[in-house]
This record gives C-alpha cells, structure tokens and sequence, in this order.
C-alpha cells in the first residue's frame, strides 16, 4: 500500500537527520495517514479512503466530502477519488 493521501497527493519526502556536530544522515518523513470513512451526502453512502490528517481537516472545513472533491484538481485525486468525483458530478446532476 502506498504512503500517498489519496485525496491531496502527499506522500513521503526525504531530508536529513542532523546532528549537534552537523553530521547528515538521511531520513523519511512520512505522512499522517488515517484509515477514514467518509459519508457522501451525494451517493448517500459510505466511502473508505486513506486520508491524511490535514486533508481530513479539509473536508470538514470545505463541508463535507462532495465539497472538497467538486473543487479539488484532479491531478491530485487517486484513482478511486476520481471515480467517486464522477459518481458525485453525475448524481449531483440528475
């Protein structure tokens, strides 16, 4: 499973862990990653993603699951957000 937010992109990124003496070895700084269920008032159902946290404080300010996904960029979005956009602009829709 990748380290990568499925609804924002953000992944692993790589620095270095200086000592006092400014010895430089390099580390990882991983994402805060949570396992989320989501609630799309769209779909009316409930929707699993890996989000990290400053997303998931996104969604609750933007109002919500279909909210943030009308108005993210797609490039940003997985493959299964994507999709959930679709579904979401076609139920939104009809």
């Amino acid at each position: 499973m990748a380290r990568r937010c499925e609804l924002t992109g953000k992944g692993v990124m790589t620095g270095n862990n200086v000592s006092h003496a400014l010895n430089r070895t390099r580390r990882r700084f991983l994402p805060n990653l949570c396992d989320v269920t989501l609630i799309s008032e769209a779909l009316d159902r409930q929707v699993k993603l890996r989000v990290s946290a400053s997303a998931l404080r996104t969604v609750e300010h933007r109002g919500g699951l279909d909210a943030f996904l009308m108005k993210a960029k797609d490039d940003e979005l997985s493959t299964r957000a994507l999709g959930l956009k679709k579904e979401i602009r076609q139920a939104l829709a009809s």
